[in-house]
């Protein structure tokens, strides 16, 4: 990498935008050593998740020159790859996503490869759907998913509908890698593009094709007559992203209709107003909703992140809501599901459902009750979404019923290959009018699965390091645990380490450490492959709820120490 100062002057010398080259000239100006190390130490990398950073200039940021390199690599690699390639892309309603997905497309019409767009903003599960309903050979989405407003990324696919898989990932990087950022970047007017051609508008037809197959997914056994007599009454917000249209219009037809929406966070707004980290894992995010669930008293609260892929839910809970986490909801689906499928006098002894190594271990107890079999796969929907692939390939996708991580992430079907917040919202909503049938919320169903199988308790620390000091004390973090792991973690025995850098269990190599402890209790240590941080995923279970959290606790204050 070139000095950073030396690069600074190179992008003051090009760029050609007057706000990034405002701010080029004002960091020039200041002399900030920090901000400049910060904006060019690195090169944004490009991986299975593509691009992602906050919004800016520099070779660290996401701006119109990163992203135009990153496109014409990947087009130089889709050209290389593909007869006459095509391409649908997408959106969600982030800051300067706009821009992006046309200069995206420019690029790639002037590379020979042909751009379908949504013309609206759009979640992910509807990228995912396009890139195999329209036969094409890739898919991007300019999306941060629910990181804070400052962010936005961009998620490149595969013809398969999932995130591109590593091999794809390194030679498309190796491309990026070769093109002149200043020179060696094809593009050309958008409007001429369209008026040729070689950038399309998704239909809407499209889209309604992704709601029948969102519909087709149902599961619920419920009569007209007892639906009638247990109407769902819903709060829902789509924290200021892509999930009104879609996730009520799926609502909607399958009869729930009695829904609120929280006005603050409706409209689409890429500054996230209501809350500066948009993710319905935590309550911040969720309290908006929570106080018109105050006013209204619904059966729940329900909540999509910006790019409609992660969807959190909050119940009643005494006089107060409480969030149900990524885990209990998927363990609560996963029971569902086989619940409604045995009731219909479905085989579930071939049925397959996939969880990561981070996800709840009480899945493991659902496999032994229902008899699927189970599959663990690296964290990251693509792996779930490449499962789902093999079993299609090889003429057996019915066998898949389910799929979850532990970040809010759910499918439960084929009809895309990453998780989708609409087709979860329709299971959610369905499932709480089952259970309200039998005088219960979501999170006493909850409360009813841990006390017949046990106390599983999950957490998930995030650890930043920022800066380009931050990368290399992240780096040092896990080269310190692989050289000396600890003998113990909060006075339980390490009874065993998984280091699965050079593959465990068949999966991809991977930067991830597994500790596990004596009673059957583990921390994983994995660094996250799109944020500078370090996730501690922290498992125990107790005897009651108190005591698996008691565990939870001294876990989490000897990670800490560990990560420090």
């Amino acid at each position: 990498m070139a000095d950073v100062h030396v690069l600074l002057d190179e992008w003051i010398a090009n760029v050609t935008d007057d706000e990034l080259l405002t701010e080029l000239k004002a960091m020039k100006e200041a002399g900030d050593e920090n901000a400049i190390t910060d904006a060019f130490f690195q090169d944004l990398e490009f991986g299975t998740a593509g691009l992602r950073g906050t919004l800016g200039a520099g070779t660290n940021r996401m701006n119109i020159y990163t992203v135009g390199r990153a496109t014409q690599g990947f087009a130089e690699y889709l050209v290389k790859n593909f007869e006459n390639p095509t391409v649908a892309i997408a959106r969600d309603s982030r800051n300067n996503g706009e821009l992006f997905v046309k200069t995206a497309a420019a690029i790639f019409a002037a590379n020979g490869v042909t751009a379908k767009l949504y013309p609206k903003i759009s979640p992910v599960p509807t990228l995912s759907w396009a890139v195999r309903d329209l036969a094409c050979s890739g898919g991007v989405c300019v999306t941060a998913s629910h990181n804070p407003a400052q962010y936005n990324g961009y998620k490149a696919y595969g013809p398969d509908g999932c995130q591109i898989a590593s091999e794809v990932a390194d030679a498309i990087s190796a491309a990026i890698a070769g093109v002149d950022m200043w020179n060696g970047i094809k593009s050309m007017d958008f409007d001429e593009a369209v008026a040729a051609g070689k950038i399309e508008w998704i239909g809407d037809d499209c889209l309604e094709r992704y709601y029948d197959a969102v519909v087709d997914k149902s599961v619920c056994n419920l009569t007209e007559e007892e639906s009638a007599s247990a109407p769902l009454k819903l709060v829902y917000t789509p924290l200021n992203g892509t999930g009104l249209i879609p996730v009520t219009t799926v609502l909607n037809k399958v009869g729930i209709t009695d829904i609120t929406v929280v006005p603050e966070q409706k409209d689409p707004d890429g500054d996230f107003p209501t809350c500066p980290y948009p993710n319905p894992e935590i309550r911040q995010a969720m309290q908006k909703g929570i106080d018109l669930c105050q006013e209204v008293h619904p059966d729940l609260l329900l909540a999509t992140d910006p790019d409609a892929d992660r969807v959190g839910v909050a119940c009643q809970d005494g006089d107060d809501y409480t969030l149900l986490t990524g885990n209990e909801m998927g363990v609560l689906l996963l029971d569902y599901i086989c619940k409604m499928r045995a009731a219909r006098g479905e085989d579930l002894s071939r049925k397959v459902a996939v969880t990561t190594i981070v996800s709840s271990a009480m899945v493991d107890a659902l496999a032994d009750e229902y008899g699927f079999e189970l599959r663990r796969c690296l964290t990251g929907f693509k792996y779930i979404g490449d499962i789902i692939t093999s079993l299609s390939d090889a003429g057996e996708v019915d066998r898949f019923i389910f799929g979850f991580e532990e970040s809010y992430g759910y499918l439960s079907g084929d009809h895309v290959r990453d998780k989708d917040a609409v087709n979860a919202s329709m299971l959610i909503c369905q499932m709480a009018q089952y259970y309200k049938l039998q005088g219960k919320n979501l999170v006493e169903a909850m409360h009813d699965l841990y006390e017949k199988y046990g106390y599983y308790h999950n957490k998930t620390v995030s650890l930043s390091y920022p800066g380009a000091d931050g990368a290399a004390k992240m780096a040092g973090i896990m080269a310190a645990l692989r050289a000396e792991a600890p003998a113990e973690i909060a006075g339980s025995k390490v009874e065993a380490v998984l280091d699965y850098k050079d593959g465990v269990n068949g999966l991809p190599k991977a930067n991830v450490i597994e500790f596990d402890l004596e009673g059957g209790n583990k921390a994983i240590v994995r660094p996250s492959g799109t944020e500078p941080k370090i996730k501690l995923y922290i498992f125990a279970k107790g005897v009651d709820a108190q005591a698996a959290d008691a565990l939870i606790a001294a876990i989490e204050e000897s990670g800490r120490e560990l990560l420090s």
